[in-house]
């Protein structure tokens, strides 16, 4: 076979598969996913930020005391994330374990609305610590991968901020 003829037979191949690629694509309705979206830097000296660490610290101290209470007083009364917090915890206790060392890793945070006493913040975080402990047994948590939630808070006449709503973005 010739040299141009061969460049010709591979071209046209090249072309067909992509025709096939393309084709599919478009008959399963489906698109090329995007490139996944970089992380915002998260910048140290936000207010958001500080609001996110105190509230994770008191979350924290919660799970570490096995206190149901604290627990539900990071969140408004009827809040469903909290209702699913407090089920959590109270599986822990049920077996006989407390969980120390619960920290989270902020990867970025956007305030979406912020009010006085009401903040909607995107957050992407995951859990980097966090072991359960019971007796002389201790089982640490198994790793977070990173996911991104809007929280809506609200400052409640002592000053503390409780989670209203947690919903997933997109």
């Amino acid at each position: 076979m010739s040299r141009s003829r061969a460049l010709v037979v591979l071209m046209a191949s090249t072309a067909a598969v992509g025709c096939v690629l393309v084709a599919g694509l478009v008959r399963a309705g489906e698109r090329p996913a995007p490139p996944p979206e970089e992380p915002r830097s998260v910048v140290a000296d936000d207010p958001a930020l500080d609001v996110l660490h105190a509230w994770d610290a008191r979350r924290s101290d919660a799970y570490a005391a096995g206190s149901v209470r604290a627990l539900r007083d990071l969140y408004v009364a009827g809040s469903a994330a909290g209702r699913r917090d407090v089920q959590v915890l109270a599986s822990y206790r049920a077996r006989g374990y407390v969980v120390r060392g619960l920290r989270m890793q902020v990867l970025a945070v956007r305030v979406c609305d912020r009010a006085t006493d009401r903040w909607r913040i995107e957050v992407t975080d995951r859990l980097t610590g966090g072991v359960a402990v019971r007796a002389d047994e201790r089982i640490p948590l198994p790793r977070d991968a990173a996911s991104t939630r809007v929280l809506t808070l609200v400052r409640s006449p002592d000053e503390r901020w409780r989670v209203v709503s947690v919903s997933a973005t997109g």
